[in-house]
C-alpha cells in the first residue's frame, strides 16, 4: 500500500541530517579538550594599560607655562524658535548642530528657571559654524555655546533692511538668568571681556544673533563681556573723528577680533562686518553697516580698553580732528544718527 510504513533501513546511506549531527559532536569533543588550554592563555595575557598596576608613576609637580586654557570664547546666541523646537534642532542627529546650554524664556511655575546643558563643558559642541574671531578660524574647538530662546525676528521681516526688521525684546528675567551662567562660565575659563562674544561677531554677514536689542551693556554692568567708557567715546569722537579711511578702519576691526577684508573698500564683506559691531556696541545709535564719527570712537575706546592701543598724541589728535572737517571729510549723510524701531 502506498501509505504503509516501512520497515527502517539502519543500513542505508547517512542522511545530511546524520553528518550535521555527527561533525557537531565532533566539534564539541573539540571545544572540550582545548578549553582549559583557552583558559590558560586567557590568564596570560598582558594587563590593560590602565591596570593599576602597571609599571611606571605618573609625576605632575613639573609643569610648564607653555600651555593655555582650551576654552577662550564665549559665544551667545538666539535660538530663532521656541524652547520645544529649538531643543528638538540640538539634539537631532541629523542637524548636526548643539549648544552647551539652552536658555529659556519662560520660568517654570515657581519662579525658577531651568537652564538646559546639552554638551558637556569639557566637549566641542557645534554651534559656531564657520567663524572666526581674534585671527582663530573655527572656533567651536576651544569656545562655549549658549543659546538663548529668543524669536529674533518673524518671517515676514525676512526680506526687511536689517534696522526695519522687528526684533523681539529680551526679557529681564531671562537676561538675569544668562548673566549668571555667563558669570560662572566666564569665570570658571578666564574668559577675557573681549571674547565674550555673539553669534554675528564671530560671523558677520551669515548671522545676525543675539540682534540689536540684546542688552550687551547690561551684561557689562554685571562683570561679563566688554563695553567702552563714555568719556574715552567723547574724546575719539570730539578730537580724532572719522575721516573717511576706509582701510585705517577696516585695521582697527580686524585688531579688535572682526574677521576683516584689508581691502580699502568699504565692501559688502566690511560693511557685514561693521553692522555686526553696531549691533553689538551702537544699537541704540544705527546698525545699517555706515562708519561714522560715533562707530569709529566707540570702536578706538574699545581698542584702548581691551587691547591697549595707545591713546593718540595731542598733535596727532588735532591733524585727524583737521582732516575730518576738512573738504575731504565724509559726507554728513553718513553720519546721521539713526534709532532701532
Amino acid at each position: 500500500m502506498r501509505n504503509a510504513q516501512q520497515p527502517a533501513n539502519h543500513d542505508a546511506q547517512p542522511t545530511p541530517r546524520r553528518d550535521f549531527l555527527r561533525q557537531a559532536t565532533t566539534l564539541a569533543a573539540t571545544l572540550t579538550t582545548a578549553l582549559p588550554a583557552l583558559q590558560a592563555s586567557a590568564l596570560t595575557l598582558p594587563p590593560s594599560p590602565d591596570a593599576p598596576d602597571h609599571d611606571f608613576d605618573l609625576d605632575t609637580s613639573i609643569l610648564s607655562e607653555n600651555r593655555e586654557p582650551r576654552v577662550h570664547t564665549l559665544v551667545l546666541h538666539y535660538t530663532a524658535t521656541p524652547l520645544a523646537q529649538a531643543l528638538d534642532i540640538l539634539t537631532n542627529p541629523k542637524r548636526g548642530v548643539s549648544a552647551h546650554y539652552v536658555v529659556p524664556d519662560t520660568a517654570q511655575s515657581g519662579g525658577r528657571f531651568t537652564v538646559y546643558q546639552l554638551v558637556p563643558e569639557s566637549d566641542l559642541a557645534h554651534h559656531a559654524g564657520v567663524s572666526a574671531w581674534l585671527g582663530e578660524r573655527l572656533i567651536n574647538g576651544t569656545s562655549i555655546g549658549m543659546e538663548i530662546v529668543n524669536i529674533g525676528f518673524g518671517p515676514e521681516d525676512n526680506r526687511r533692511p536689517l534696522m526695519e526688521k522687528r526684533w523681539y525684546a529680551y526679557p529681564d528675567n531671562q537676561i538675569d538668568v544668562v548673566c549668571q551662567l555667563a558669570a560662572t562660565i566666564v569665570q570658571r575659563h578666564g574668559i577675557a571681556p573681549n571674547r565674550v562674544v555673539g553669534h554675528a561677531d564671530v560671523a558677520p554677514g551669515r548671522k545676525l544673533d543675539p540682534g540689536p536689542l540684546f542688552p550687551w551693556q547690561t551684561l557689562y554692568e554685571r562683570g561679563i563681556g566688554a563695553w567702552p567708557e563714555a568719556a574715552t567715546v567723547a574724546f575719539y569722537r570730539d578730537h580724532m573723528p572719522y575721516a573717511g579711511d576706509v582701510a585705517a578702519l577696516q585695521a582697527k576691526l580686524r585688531t579688535y577680533g572682526y574677521d576683516t577684508p584689508q581691502t580699502g573698500q568699504l565692501d559688502r564683506a566690511t560693511t557685514n562686518v561693521i553692522e555686526s559691531f553696531q549691533m553689538h556696541f551702537c544699537a541704540s545709535h544705527r546698525y545699517d553697516g555706515v562708519p561714522d564719527a560715533q562707530t569709529v570712537a566707540v570702536l578706538d575706546a574699545l581698542l584702548e580698553k581691551y587691547l591697549d592701543v595707545p591713546r593718540p598724541s595731542a598733535d596727532v589728535a588735532a591733524k585727524s580732528r583737521s582732516a575730518a572737517t576738512g573738504p575731504n571729510a565724509p559726507d554728513d549723510a553718513a553720519s546721521a544718527i539713526y534709532l532701532h524701531p
